[in-house]
């Protein structure tokens, strides 16, 4: 029996990219290749990159004393459903985090967290569970950060901002600094465009687009 078996749920083109931070991590941890797999619901191909593709089912089949899964599914709503499947099933979430990302003081980070390459995340912030920061992205102080938020490459995300659950961040977003009593909220299941410049808070469920950011229109969409 193994010790234990770790897998990233997702063999697309993200998932394809975790894979090669979670082999560097395994094996700076002093694991084996031969502990390391994919798992998709629905496999086009044995293996992929090197790694074998296994179901879900013939994961959680394989004798280990522990199972480790990273979730490299973009759609957060997906992402919620699957952690919920894989805590039933007595799995534990593996945090993912590039060998160069900047952690910096007083820093909490949920469970699950995939943090790519180039990611900084500064001091006094909390984040939530299965948060993933694409490449170049940061975080800076004073920030709160639900669970199940993604942010697509090279996000900036200023100080003193809450962003509430399952929100998603476009490339090139950049969301002003609020203010220690007054917070730059970006709501529940907001979407924040790419390059949008986010200047004052984005309403639960809200798309946005633009510089400043504005709710996404037909109006401006013409405008583009």
């Amino acid at each position: 029996m193994l010790e234990s078996i770790y897998a990233v749920y997702g063999a697309s083109g993200f998932g394809r990219e975790v894979m090669c931070l979670a082999r560097e991590q395994l094996l700076g941890d002093g694991g084996g290749i031969d502990q390391l797999v994919f798992v998709d619901d629905n496999p086009q191909s044995e293996f992929v990159n090197g790694h074998k593709v296994l179901t879900y089912e013939d994961f959680i089949a394989i004798e280990a004393i522990n199972h480790y899964v990273t979730l490299a599914i973009a759609d957060s709503s997906i992402r919620q459903k699957l952690t919920e499947r894989i805590l039933a099933d007595d799995i534990k979430l593996w945090d993912i985090k590039a060998s160069n990302v900047v952690v910096m003081d007083e820093a909490e980070i949920g469970a699950g967290a995939i943090l790519s390459p180039f990611v900084t995340i500064t001091s006094n912030i909390t984040i939530g569970k299965c948060f993933q920061a694409n490449i170049y992205s940061y975080v800076a102080h004073d920030c709160q950060i639900g669970d199940f938020v993604t942010f697509a490459p090279s996000v900036k995300c200023n100080g003193n901002i809450k962003i509430e659950d399952h929100a998603y961040i476009a490339t090139g977003a950049i969301i002003r600094q609020g203010k220690p009593d007054k917070p730059i909220i970006i709501g529940e299941r907001a979407i924040v465009g790419m390059g949008a410049v986010v200047t004052r808070n984005v309403p639960a469920g809200v798309t946005v687009i633009g510089n400043p950011a504005a709710p996404l229109s037909k109006e401006n969409l013409r405008r583009k």
